[in-house]
């Protein structure tokens, strides 16, 4: 399976003074793969542990972190011997053992002839737990499901993605309906690994939605084993509304509709859980276009997004005869599934960040504003072909952008203000 991370890992291979790596990402979107294909790629020897209720390895780092030490235990326990320059050492479920994320630290300033990348489903939650973190000792490589692009490699489609690299929109056009079809396989079948492996081998649409009602149920399951028992009630009564929340006209999140009466501080610790574990998607409100966005977001505003939108069709049980209404699919849900699909492939375009702008009235929002450090870019997502776009008028003739972006199932045509751009080509915003 194509990875675009695999490029990122193995530029962090070939640097001078890299750190530990970890890789952040929700449960099942393939971090463990991800590693152990890089180690069976790139390096002689792979040494795999998993930390998952494994108790010598917890007895291992629980005494001092003396990396000569830990390295001599390693090798007795995986019965290979680890030479720093040719084997890659991998850490699975680092969050099950803190000592072992602390150990970091001291494998980067004594040690920093080893090669280790490490990764953890609930990493963030358990640094709220007080893990002692190693700051500043580590690098990052957030993980996600399968992009668009991915997926179209995955299914044999992968001259398509180079029309679209090559920006070669006249022979795109020419071919928009596989791309429009691949459109509506993905916002059924989604990205995450499992799924997609299964339906390009079975080409089952039934056996796609088993699986990722496992998926579901095994994230449920999480809430129980992992999170304090007296948050576990409102972590599901959050998860349980979010197919709701996103088929409203207005996706601004509200928490009366979780339960009556329901207040922001009721939920804050469960809201925390599920963003940390990598389930939602957290888009916050700004009402300013100055760089750096951050400093204008409004914490009390936002919208939420699962992580995948193939499982929010499941949550939401689509029909699979949807996918052959035209482009009725699109307009399903309120164009709920548009916009989780647009998010989905702008997280995963590395150094942008997203958020949703509205005018101080109200009266005019932008789907999604980008910030890439230099400029702020405006993306208004329609889910069919109505093209008609007030609010993005409105932001234009009042911030003047470089560039402003709407997204639709019509066919590419650069205006003079104005980029129109198939759903199927949002990966060419980067």
């Amino acid at each position: 399976m194509h990875r675009t991370a695999m490029k990122e890992l193995n530029k962090w291979k070939v640097k001078g003074n890299k750190k530990p790596l970890i890789i952040r990402g929700a449960r099942q979107v393939g971090k463990t793969w991800l590693m152990k294909e890089f180690g069976k790629t790139t390096f002689e020897k792979t040494v795999y542990i998993s930390f998952d209720n494994n108790q010598r390895m917890k007895d291992l780092f629980s005494s001092d972190l003396n990396v000569e030490r830990i390295i001599i235990g390693l090798e007795l326990y995986s019965g290979q011997k680890i030479d720093p320059l040719n084997t890659l050492l991998i850490f699975d479920e680092i969050q099950e053992v803190p000592q072992a994320l602390t150990s970091l630290k001291y494998f980067n300033e004594n040690a920093p002839e080893y090669q280790i990348v490490c990764a953890g489903s609930l990493l963030g939650i358990a640094l709220h737990q007080g893990t002692s973190f190693p700051v500043g000792k580590v690098e990052f490589l957030d993980l996600y499901p399968l992009s668009f692009s991915e997926f179209l490699i995955a299914m044999g489609n992968e001259r398509y993605i180079e029309l679209l690299h090559k920006d070669d929109f006249e022979m795109v056009t020419t071919f928009k309906e596989t791309y429009i079809d691949m459109l509506k396989y993905y916002y059924y079948i989604g990205g995450m690994p499992e799924v997609v492996m299964n339906f390009i081998e079975r080409k089952d649409f039934n056996e796609a939605r088993e699986i990722q009602q496992r998926i579901l149920e095994a994230y449920e399951q999480d809430f129980s084993k992992h999170a304090p028992n007296d948050v576990v009630p409102r972590i599901r009564m959050l998860w349980n509304s979010i197919s709701s929340q996103l088929t409203k006209e207005n996706k601004k999140f509200i928490y009366g509709m979780i339960k009556e009466g329901a207040r922001a501080k009721d939920y804050e610790l469960a809201m925390l859980w599920l963003t940390d574990c990598g389930l939602f998607h957290k888009v916050h409100r700004v009402n300013a276009r100055n760089i750096p966005l951050k400093a204008y977001e409004d914490l009390k505003a936002f919208k939420l997004f699962l992580l995948d939108v193939g499982l929010l069709s499941c949550m939401v049980r689509l029909n699979q005869s949807t996918l052959l209404d035209g482009n009725e699919l699109f307009k399903e849900f309120k164009g709920a599934l548009t916009e989780q699909y647009v998010l989905q492939q702008l997280k995963t375009m590395k150094g942008l960040e997203t958020y949703y702008w509205t005018n101080d009235r109200g009266s005019a929002e932008i789907d999604f504003v980008v910030d890439d450090g230099t400029d702020v870019i405006p993306i208004e997502v329609k889910a069919e072909t109505n093209l008609k776009a007030k609010s993005l008028k409105t932001y234009y003739e009042k911030f003047h952008p470089r560039i402003s972006i709407r997204t639709s199932m019509a066919d590419y045509k650069k205006e003079e203000w104005l980029l129109n751009l198939p759903l199927y080509a949002v990966e060419v915003i980067k």
